[in-house]
């Protein structure tokens, strides 16, 4: 995410409005990440509907599950920080620019980050009554933690996370979304991450304004 060919793409804002996507009843929700940020299910309206027709995509039993959408840039910096520090403990001889790529492959830099724009979702599958599916790894594992299991084409799967995982990839690929390749679960959908994968001259979401409370 620190790469220069995301962060040299430029915005051409769509002010499309935040919605809801727990409300509209789009996916479930894990309420994981709740207290430290109440707007985990609020994103673009362009992407809520992807994801709308994503559901309607999977199998009888089988339903998306929302972990995290928007992302205030207070809390981004907070992540970035924290992963930084426990990165350098780790490789004390790095320098600056090395401890920042190897950072921003799996916390990207807050001002480039997918989801203080509303177009980025974590997500991933449940069963009818919201229990997760085994997709290989805990949504948030790092690579060192998951043993590189994190990382969306990683092998040595079981074969049922395997098959979970290659269902969430097809259907979120269907109706659009690009997967950031380290994070099996981070998709998005007009932000500059997006534009570079897809070849967009411009993103068309911006870091954004967190909702209003009853929005």
């Amino acid at each position: 995410m620190g790469d220069a060919r995301v962060t040299g793409v430029g915005v051409v804002e769509s002010a499309e409005p935040l919605v809801d996507l727990e409300s509209a009843g789009v996916m479930r929700f894990s309420d994981r990440k709740r207290a430290r940020n109440p707007h985990v299910s609020f994103i673009r309206e362009g992407v809520a509907r992807r994801l709308a027709t994503a559901a309607r995509l999977l199998p009888s039993g089988v339903g998306l599950l929302g972990i995290e959408v928007f992302r205030p840039p207070q809390l981004q910096q907070l992540f970035y920080d924290t992963y930084a520090e426990r990165v350098r403990r780790e490789n004390p001889d790095l320098g600056a620019a090395a401890l920042a790529r190897l950072v921003s492959r799996f916390v990207a830099p807050p001002e480039t980050a997918p989801h203080p724009t509303g177009a980025a979702i974590d997500l991933t599958l449940c069963d009818e009554v919201g229990v997760e599916l085994d997709l290989g790894s805990n949504v948030d594992a790092t690579p060192e933690d998951s043993a590189g299991a994190c990382y969306t084409a990683a092998t040595g799967l079981s074969r049922e996370a395997a098959a979970h995982r290659q269902l969430l990839v097809s259907v979120l690929t269907e109706v659009g979304l690009v997967n950031y390749p380290t994070e099996w679960w981070h998709w998005s959908y007009g932000d500059r991450y997006w534009a570079m994968a897809t070849g967009n001259t411009h993103a068309i979401d911006a870091p954004t304004a967190a909702p209003t409370p009853g929005s």
